[in-house]
């Protein structure tokens, strides 16, 4: 037997057997556990740490366990009190132009909460644990703790050579970004609140693709900012409708994800990118770039276009990138890459914000990026991710074929899927839950009323290919169930 199931049925059997003593009785001891139940001393141990972690026994070295004294609970020590106030004290607000302070992440936390025991995940965002470079990164976090300087205090603005790679990987022919060009930030997330809060006070508008990354829609919200939808299709978004929304609006501030957008995969075409940064540079606004996708490419997908901060020499770019979504959920290094007086109120807000990057993270990301385990492992997550793309669509055409697939993206980690008219999405992704498979359903992708039903699948977050297969069979069944006839 394993020896994790071992230490959770001996707990089990422990918590059954608790009624039995009263508070402040020895339990049986750990030798005679040992021979019960023929386990090892290091498996009564830890279910004995099981145990004492959740309060139900107390543990006294030399002298064995003990069942605990019961817990009075919280409310019965100190009276519930009463938390009404808070809703007036956090809705309140006595400015003219009041803008909604509540804060919604639940578009978030679908791709980020690990699914119930049993349950197949093609709703994450990030790659499983097999596909992570993780001997690479113990390696790199080893290297970089016995680096001298290692646990000194780190430039405000990042490590110079870490800031260094990051430009290089950056940069292009409209003259190279520079390590003085880039912020070291905790990951991309941080990197798009801070961009947002730079750029745009309380209560402006901030242009959006429609449909677009919830965490981005979430920051911005939470920034006391307005997102106005702007659409995209396979080409990306579209330069008329972007312009129209600039002078509609009045914004200063345009964010998309020109490279394998989220969630539908598209890649702004080469006429497109010039006139996006036309339109910005005459709105006088600026342009957040979310390079997110950079290292997800799949191995057929060809050369990658240039960012457009590559091609952009009057500022107009705030460029955003990441190493976690390639590496591990835990690697939160990002970057931000700008020009101009923008670059200090940047560094002023992450500054206020969080002071700095940790440096051991910083050099151990270095190190990881350095070492010949680097390109290895982006070439196996490119080859990886092809084949679980192919995997996805052969059992969708197989399974599914009333889900629409408008082009498969050669990038990113997913698919975006358009559901049959009249479609409850979220009666879908409930009923595929039960059925023992976790997807995202699409309306926290728009910024407003979306104009169909979607479903965002993944295929990266599986813990194994036969999980795809196995998890569209399961979708199908849920589909069975909710999909409207006809």
């Amino acid at each position: 037997m394993a020896e994790r199931s071992s230490v959770a049925e001996l707990a089990a059997w422990l918590r059954g057997e608790l009624d039995r003593y009263s508070p402040g009785a020895k339990l049986p001891s750990s030798r005679a556990l040992v021979e019960r139940f023929r386990a090892s001393p290091v498996t009564v141990s830890r279910a004995l740490a099981v145990l004492a972690a959740e309060g139900l026994v107390v543990t006294r070295p030399g002298a064995g366990a003990f069942r605990a004294e019961p817990r009075q609970p919280h409310s019965e020590l100190h009276g519930r009190g009463d938390t009404s106030w808070q809703e007036v004290a956090l809705s309140a607000d006595a400015s003219p132009d009041q803008v909604p302070r509540s804060v919604d992440a639940s578009g978030v936390t679908t791709t980020l909460d690990a699914p119930p025991p049993g349950v197949l995940e093609l709703g994450g965002g990030y790659l499983p644990s097999g596909l992570q470079p993780e001997k690479a990164l113990a390696a790199a976090l080893a290297r970089a703790g016995r680096r001298p300087g290692a646990w000194r205090r780190p430039p405000l603005e990042g490590v110079e050579e870490l800031r260094g790679w990051f430009a290089r990987e950056i940069g292009g022919p409209a003259g190279p970004v520079s390590a003085g060009d880039v912020l070291v930030t905790a990951g991309g997330q941080a990197a798009l609140t801070t961009a947002l809060r730079a750029l745009a006070p309380p209560g402006a508008a901030v242009l959006v693709e429609s449909p677009t990354y919830p965490g981005m829609l979430a920051a911005a919200r939470a920034s006391g900012l307005r997102p106005v939808p702007v659409p995209v299709d396979t080409r990306g978004v579209r330069p008329e409708l972007l312009a129209d929304a600039f002078r509609a609006s009045g914004a200063r501030v345009f964010v998309c994800q020109p490279l394998f957008q989220n969630p539908t995969g598209a890649v702004l075409a080469p006429d497109r990118r010039r006139e996006v940064l036309r339109v910005a540079r005459q709105a006088g606004a600026f342009v957040i770039e979310d390079d997110f996708a950079r290292h997800l490419a799949h191995e057929d997908a060809g050369p990658l276009p240039a960012t457009l901060r590559a091609e952009d020499p009057d500022g107009v770019v705030v460029h955003v990138c990441s190493l976690t979504k390639v590496t591990s959920p835990n690697l939160r290094v990002g970057a931000l890459a700008a020009r101009g007086p923008v670059l200090e109120r940047l560094r002023a807000i992450q500054i206020v914000d969080s002071f700095f990057v940790p440096r051991p993270l910083q050099e151990a990301a270095l190190e990881l990026v350095g070492a010949p385990a680097w390109p290895r492992h982006l070439r196996t997550v490119a080859a990886e991710l092809r084949t679980r793309r192919e995997l996805m669509l052969t059992a969708l055409a197989a399974e599914l074929p009333a889900l629409k697939l408008a082009h498969a993206p050669r990038g990113g980690h997913h698919l975006w899927l358009r559901l049959p008219d009249g479609t409850d999405e979220h009666a879908l992704s409930a009923a595929a839950l039960r059925a023992g498979v976790a997807v995202a359903p699409g309306r926290p992708y728009f910024a407003a009323e979306p104009p169909a039903p979607y479903l965002r699948l993944a295929f990266a977050p599986a813990a194994a290919e036969g999980d795809i297969v196995e998890g569209v069979r399961r979708l199908r069944a849920a589909c069975a169930e909710v999909l409207p006839e006809g």
